[in-house]
C-alpha cells in the first residue's frame, strides 16, 4: 500500500511540474527593475508559457482572466552568477563531491564541466531560493588550464533540464595557486611557458587540420581541439589572474596569441586600472569577502567601485573556497561592494543584463523584457539590504521558490 501512494504521489507531481510549464502569471510590484531603463514605479509583469508576455505599469496593464496574481516591494530578473564552481563542488566537501579541480595533469582543457555537473547538488537549490537564477560554473581555478565552463539554470533534475549552454569558456589560471597543486610547473615563468607550448601546439594542429591531403592531417586530439577552439575565438579564455604581475601576464598573452579574454579575479585590478582599460577585458571581479592570504592578499571591498570608475567593464560571481560550503551568494558580494561605494545601478547591472552580455545570452536572461524567458525574483525590500528576503522566484516562467529567504 505504501508503494502504490508512492507511485500515485509521484505521478501526480510530474503532473503538476508539467502543469506549471503552462501556467500564466501576473507579478505586481512598487518598484520593477526591468534592466531595461528606468525602474517602473507600481509594475507589472506578465507571464505566459514561460516567458514574459508584457512589462509596465499597473496602469497601463490590464491582467488577463485566469492568471496567478503575485505581490511583491521590489521585483529584479534573476540574477546571473559569472563564475562558479557550484554543481561540481558539492555541499559537503567530500571526495565524492568534489570534482571541480582535476589535480593529475595542469592542463586539461578537454575536461568538459557537462560531464560532472550535479543538477541534484543541494547548493544548487541553495543559490536558487536567493534569486541566483543562472550560474557560469565547471571547472575551477588551480590549474593551468583546468577544463571547461557551462552555463545552467537552477532548476532542473538532470543536466539536460538545467542547460543553457554547454561549453562558455576555458578556465585557466596563472599565479602561485597552481604550484600548490601540481608539482610541476613551480614558479610563474615555468607555469606561463607550459601555457605558451599549449597554445604554440594548437596552432600547429590548426595549421595541419587543413592540409589537402587528408593522410596528413592529424589524429584527433581533444586537448588541442579545445585550444583551437579559443584560437578561433569561439570560446574565450577565462583565466584567474589576482596579482597585478598574472593580470598584465595573462594580457600578454592574450595579444600573443589573439584570442579572447576574460579576467577572473582580478584582487589587485585597482592597481593596473590603465592597463586593463587599454585591453578591453572584462573582469569578473573576485568576491567581495575573499579571504585575503596567497594571491587574494591585497584583495579589497572597493575593487568593483574602482573598475567602474574607471570605465572597465566587470561583473560579480560567487568564485570558488577551498572550505564548506565551496560557494557564495552572488548578490552578497555585489551588495558589500555597493556598500564600499559602487553604484547601485552598476551593481544591478553586473548581476543581471552585463552578465547575460558576458556569457552572449542577452537575448534570453539579464533584463525583463517581452520574449525573454521569465527569470524572475520577487522581494520584500532593497535585494542588497540584509534584513531584506526573497520571496518569490520564477525560473523559465516556473515558480521553484516560494520560500522566504
Amino acid at each position: 500500500m505504501r508503494n502504490l501512494f508512492f507511485i500515485l504521489l509521484t505521478g501526480i507531481f510530474a503532473f503538476s511540474s508539467h502543469v506549471c510549464l503552462g501556467q500564466n502569471h501576473a507579478i505586481k510590484a512598487g518598484k520593477i527593475y526591468t534592466m531595461e531603463g528606468n525602474p517602473i514605479e507600481n509594475g507589472l509583469v506578465l507571464v505566459s508559457d514561460g516567458k514574459i508576455t508584457a512589462v509596465g505599469t499597473q496602469a497601463s496593464l490590464t491582467i488577463p482572466e485566469g492568471y496567478t496574481i503575485h505581490e511583491a516591494a521590489i521585483v529584479t530578473p534573476g540574477f546571473i552568477d559569472a563564475h562558479s564552481v557550484v554543481g561540481l563542488a558539492g555541499i559537503y566537501n567530500q571526495k565524492h563531491d568534489s570534482d571541480q579541480l582535476e589535480t593529475s595533469n595542469p592542463i586539461q582543457p578537454e575536461l568538459r564541466a557537462i560531464d560532472a555537473y550535479n543538477a541534484r547538488e543541494e547548493l544548487v537549490s541553495y543559490l536558487k531560493v536567493f534569486g541566483i537564477t543562472t550560474v557560469n560554473t565547471g571547472h575551477g581555478p588551480g590549474a593551468l588550464i583546468s577544463g571547461q565552463t557551462m552555463v545552467v539554470k537552477t532548476y532542473g533534475e538532470t543536466v539536460d533540464e538545467a542547460l543553457v549552454n554547454p561549453f562558455a569558456m576555458v578556465a585557466m589560471t596563472i599565479g602561485s595557486s597552481v604550484a600548490d597543486n601540481f608539482e610541476k610547473p613551480g614558479t610563474r615563468a615555468k607555469g606561463v611557458s607550459m601555457l605558451r607550448e599549449a597554445f604554440v601546439s594548437a596552432q600547429d594542429y590548426q595549421r595541419k587540420l587543413t592540409n589537402s591531403d587528408i593522410s596528413k592531417r592529424p589524429d584527433r586530439n581533444l586537448s588541442n581541439e579545445i585550444l583551437v577552439k579559443v584560437l578561433e575565438k569561439e570560446v574565450p579564455a577565462l583565466i584567474t589572474a589576482q596579482s597585478a604581475r598574472d593580470i598584465i601576464t595573462a594580457i600578454r598573452l592574450r595579444d600573443e596569441f589573439g584570442f579572447d579574454l576574460i579576467i577572473d579575479g582580478g584582487a589587485e585590478a585597482y592597481s593596473v586600472l590603465e592597463e586593463i582599460k587599454a585591453s578591453g577585458v572584462t573582469v569578473v571581479v573576485h568576491p567581495t569577502m575573499v579571504r585575503n592570504y596567497g594571491d587574494t592578499k591585497h584583495a579589497t571591498y572597493t575593487n568593483a567601485h574602482k573598475l567602474h570608475q574607471a570605465g572597465i567593464p566587470f561583473v560579480f560571481q560567487s568564485g570558488f573556497e577551498g572550505y564548506v560550503p565551496k560557494t557564495r551568494v552572488v548578490t552578497f558580494e555585489a551588495a558589500l561592494a555597493v556598500a564600499n561605494g559602487l553604484d547601485y545601478d552598476a551593481a544591478l547591472q553586473a548581476l543581471t543584463i552585463d552578465a547575460a552580455k558576458l556569457l552572449k545570452l542577452e537575448d534570453r536572461i539579464g533584463s525583463l523584457k517581452p520574449g525573454k524567458d521569465a527569470d524572475i525574483a520577487l522581494y520584500d525590500g532593497d535585494p542588497f539590504e540584509y534584513t531584506s528576503h526573497v520571496l518569490k522566484v520564477f525560473i523559465n516562467g516556473i515558480l521553484v521558490s516560494d520560500e522566504a529567504r
